[in-house]
């Protein structure tokens, strides 16, 4: 039948393929974080309020429960043109099983459903955002990990830098992650970036892109490291390299600050 038929021939080898990129997936899995990036669209300070008395008194409770700590909660900095507009969650997870059972989890936590009664439920017209941007991502070989900052200062003061570099072709993409896991991620560590995790882009909205975020006590302490990045040797003499020219298209740079109730 398949032999006659060529969309069923067509059908089975995409199934196939599927099954085996799955399967070798499944072999390194747990060997690298997979996060989940959400990106809260708001219009009004309600929105705002509503998101974060979910985050807080819900949702991070909630995700601790089900075994999933170290969760991040970010504002744009009021200097930033978004600022107000945007709450950004990371969610690490330490494999795709994490990952896949998480929302069954929520759905069957009766305290979770209590607390954000008012956001699970809210109404179409009063909704709590405009729109729910969402990433999937897996951390890099050179940085399988998420680490949270050593940092000391107030978090209102804290800096965490969220960039996404874009590249025009898969390739290119491809030889940017080579270049962070053969050395950048080096001089990142060496000049104390204090980074919270660098990772590939697997789902979402500007891809082929990866994302990285580090972290500093403040702006003008975050403006120090970037200019002695600028200047280290081992970047001079790595940045140029043939391999590595055009490699990013777009660098898509948010300051951010932690939210209070942000578990770093």
């Amino acid at each position: 039948m398949f032999r006659n038929n060529p969309l069923l021939l067509g059908g089975s080898l995409l199934l196939l393929a599927f099954l085996t990129a799955f399967t070798q997936s499944q072999a390194q899995d747990g060997k690298r974080d997979l996060y989940e990036l959400k990106i809260y669209h708001l219009e009004t300070a309600a929105q705002e309020k509503m998101v974060d008395d979910y985050l807080e008194s819900a949702f991070i409770p909630a995700a601790h429960r089900a075994g999933v700590s170290n969760v991040g909660v970010f504002k744009p900095l009021a200097s930033e043109a978004d600022a107000g507009k945007k709450i950004y969650l990371l969610l690490p997870f330490k494999n795709s099983k994490e990952y896949f059972q998480f929302q069954g989890k929520l759905d069957k936590d009766q305290a979770y459903q209590a607390a954000g009664k008012s956001y699970i439920f809210a109404a179409h017209d009063q909704a709590p955002f405009v729109r729910l941007e969402t990433s999937l991502l897996q951390a890099f070989t050179g940085s399988p990990r998420m680490a949270t900052p050593n940092l000391t200062g107030p978090k209102s003061e804290r800096v965490y830098e969220l960039r996404s570099y874009e590249a025009a072709t898969e390739r290119l993409y491809r030889q940017k992650v080579k270049m962070f896991n053969s050395g950048e991620i080096d001089i990142f560590d060496k000049l104390n970036f204090n980074p919270v995790f660098y990772a590939e882009t697997l789902a979402g909205a500007n891809m082929p892109n990866l994302v990285y975020m580090t972290t500093f006590e403040n702006k003008a302490d975050r403006d120090a490291h970037w200019d002695a990045f600028r200047v280290d040797p081992d970047w001079e003499a790595m940045k140029d390299l043939e391999e590595y020219r055009n490699t990013v298209s777009k660098n898509d740079t948010r300051l951010l600050h932690p939210t209070e109730y942000s578990d770093f």
